[in-house]
C-alpha cells in the first residue's frame, strides 16, 4: 500500500487526477463485489466447516460436513442426475442452435420476425417456461403427447414417469436456445465471404465449405457458448423445482435442488455451503479441461497452424 501511495504522489498532477477519476468511477462496483460476492462467498466457506441451523449461533465441525457428503446417497444421486442432465442439454442444444443461427443468418422472407420468435423463449422467466411446459407434458391431452397420437404414438406420462422426467427437462431445455443463437449469428456474420469464394474455387460444396470453413472460423464462438451452457446446465433448478420437485423417484433431483432442500428445508446451512463449495470445485475443473481441450479444436485466425 505505501509503494501505491508513493508511486501515486510521484506521479504528474493530470496522472493523479486521472488515477482518482477511475478509482472514484469503478468505487460502485467494487462496493457491490465486496458486498454481494466477496463477503457472501467467504462467508460460506466458514460456515461449510460449522453446523448451523439459523436459530443458533454456528459450531465449527471442521471437515465433518464434507466427510458426510460423500457417504450421503442423495449428494451422489443429485450429481448423478446433473451431470446427466448436461450431457444431454448441452450438446443438444448448442447443434440446434447452431443449425437454427445457420438458417436465419441466410436472406430469407420475414428473417427478422424468425429471429425475433427464436429468440423470446430465452427473455421470458423461467418459472412461467416450466408453467407452459407443464401443459406441454400433460400425459392426457398434453401438447406433446395430442402429436404424437396423431402418429399412432401412445405418449409416456413425461414428468410422472421415473424414466422419462428427466428426458422430457432436457427436452425443454433445447427451446430456450435463443441466446446462443443470437451469439451463432454474430459469429457467422464475422467470417470473410473470400473463405468462401476461396472453397468454392476449389470445388467444394455446401458441406465441405461448412466443415473446413464455417465449423474452425465460428470454433471460438462455439467453445464461448459451450462453456457458459456447461456451467448453466450444472447449475440448474427452476425446471426441476417448479415441475417435478426431484421426482418421481428422485429421478430429477438436480443439484442445487438437493442444495436448496438442505438449506431452506431442513436449515443445514453449513452442509448446503459444504455441497455449494463442492459444486463450485467441480464446476472449476470441468471448465477447465474444457479450457485445455479448446487448443485441439478451437482455431484462432491470428494463430499460425
Amino acid at each position: 500500500m505505501s509503494a501505491l501511495l508513493r508511486r501515486f504522489n510521484a506521479g504528474s498532477p493530470l496522472a493523479r487526477r486521472e488515477a482518482i477519476s477511475f478509482y472514484l468511477l469503478i468505487l460502485p462496483w467494487l462496493i457491490g463485489f465486496l458486498a454481494f460476492m466477496a463477503y457472501p462467498m467467504l462467508r460460506s466457506l466458514y460456515l461449510s466447516f460449522t453446523s448451523y441451523n439459523l436459530l443458533s449461533p454456528p459450531q465449527w465441525v471442521g471437515l465433518q460436513n464434507f466427510e458426510r457428503i460423500f457417504s450421503d446417497a442423495d449428494f451422489w444421486q443429485s450429481l448423478k442426475v446433473t451431470l446427466l442432465y448436461a450431457l444431454g442439454s448441452v450438446p443438444g442444444g448448442t447443434i440446434i442452435a447452431l443449425a437454427l443461427a445457420m438458417v436465419l443468418s441466410q436472406k430469407l422472407r420475414g428473417v427478422n420476425i424468425w429471429r425475433t420468435i427464436f429468440f423470446m423463449p430465452s427473455i421470458l422467466s423461467s418459472i412461467a417456461v416450466a408453467v407452459l411446459w407443464l401443459f406441454v407434458f400433460r400425459p392426457e391431452g398434453g401438447l406433446l403427447n395430442l402429436i404424437l397420437g396423431w402418429f399412432g404414438i401412445k405418449g409416456p406420462d413425461w414428468l410422472l414417469s421415473e424414466y422419462w422426467a428427466l428426458p422430457a427437462l432436457i427436452l425443454m431445455s433445447w427451446w430456450s436456445v435463443g441466446g446462443q443463437i443470437v451469439i451463432y449469428l454474430a459469429g457467422l456474420k464475422g467470417i470473410p465471404e473470400v473463405l468462401y469464394e476461396a472453397a468454392e474455387i476449389d470445388g467444394a460444396n455446401d458441406l465441405a465449405k461448412f466443415r473446413y470453413v464455417t465449423l474452425p472460423m465460428l470454433s471460438p464462438t462455439i467453445f464461448f457458448n459451450v462453456v457458459l451452457a456447461i456451467i448453466g446446465a450444472l447449475q440448474v433448478f427452476d425446471a426441476g423445482w417448479v415441475m417435478t420437485r426431484g421426482g418421481p423417484n428422485q429421478a430429477t433431483l438436480f443439484y442445487m435442488l438437493n442444495l436448496y432442500k438442505r438449506a431452506f428445508q431442513m436449515t443445514q446451512m453449513g452442509y448446503a455451503s459444504a455441497l455449494a463449495w463442492i459444486l463450485f470445485i467441480i464446476i472449476m475443473v470441468i471448465t477447465l479441461l474444457v479450457i485445455r481441450s479448446s487448443a485441439a479444436w478451437v482455431y484462432y485466425e491470428s494463430e499460425a497452424r
